[in-house]
């Protein structure tokens, strides 16, 4: 069946960008049937309309193949590996260094279905589902990203986002981060990514609701320069992951957790990323 092009398709400059980053191919086994730009079609197709695996359209590749090559890239982290190639590409096209030495932390939760897998209470957001923990650039590009139970609380989510080791090899440059007031505790959050990183960390709040304010008797109060101007106001820095995630949220299949497995989500984030930044790429 002749193939008609939709929104989430792959452009062909594009899958210049893309293509040199494939896995090659077996050497052992059956020829590939489906040419890998249809494969991906497939895969964004599924994440920008967030429809069923198995809903997919008969002019795309079986959908069981596109889940297929899903879940083997997922299992070799090769969307991990996509994301990080593509963004910094993206960041040397901006003019800055490959490796950002700056980062923002930040935390959503996102109501899970029935389909099983991982999941738990967050009292705060009063959501039953997972959490989506996100550290990225200060351009608001992905650096990690790591899915667990709603009920674990920032601080403590923190430690399963960067585990020492491993984040030291992938990010070597990076030095600071910026979080929110989520991450205070003792030798938690702040303090834990000070201590075993190395790093600095800033906690960025809104300006505290001024209390038990004394004044002589008779004085004047100038209520003006002590209460924080109404209305919204954006926090220097944490906007940038705000933003992020809120790029996320333009795929559907994000919308909430469908994924059984909280790997596949942390997959299907990068996958999102990825398509994000061969789209800057192409336009660059």
């Amino acid at each position: 069946m002749e193939h008609t092009p939709y929104p989430s398709d792959l452009t062909d400059q594009e899958w210049q960008w893309i293509e040199s980053w494939l896995p090659a191919p077996s050497k052992t086994g059956r020829p590939r049937r489906y040419p890998l730009r249809a494969i991906l079609n497939a895969i964004f197709y599924v994440l920008r309309t967030g429809c069923q695996w198995r809903a997919m359209p008969h002019d795309l590749p079986p959908w069981k193949t596109a889940y297929h090559y899903f879940w083997r890239w997922r299992q070799r982290g090769w969307w991990e590996q996509l994301n990080t190639t593509l963004r910094e590409h993206v960041r040397v096209a901006l003019g800055r260094k490959a490796q950002p030495t700056a980062g923002i932390i930040d935390s959503q939760s996102v109501k899970t279905t029935g389909v099983g897998g991982p999941r738990g209470y967050d009292g705060g957001k009063k959501i039953n589902g997972r959490k989506r923990h996100l550290l990225v650039d200060t351009q608001g590009a992905l650096l990690k990203v790591k899915v667990h139970p709603a009920n674990v609380m920032d601080r403590d989510g923190v430690e399963l986002l960067l585990p020492p080791a491993p984040t030291k090899e992938q990010l070597p440059r990076l030095s600071h981060v910026w979080l929110d007031g989520a991450y205070k505790g003792k030798d938690k959050g702040k303090d834990w990514i000070e201590q075993q990183l190395g790093w600095t960390a800033q906690i960025v709040q809104h300006q505290p609701k001024p209390h038990g304010v004394w004044a002589p008797k008779g004085a004047v109060i100038d209520w003006a320069t002590l209460l924080p101007p109404p209305g919204f106001h954006v926090l220097p820095r944490r906007w940038v992951v705000e933003r992020t995630l809120a790029w996320l949220g333009q795929s559907r299949r994000l919308s909430k957790e469908y994924e059984r497995l909280c790997e596949s989500s942390e997959a299907m984030v990068y996958a999102t990323m990825a398509r994000l930044m061969v789209r800057r790429l192409a336009r660059i």
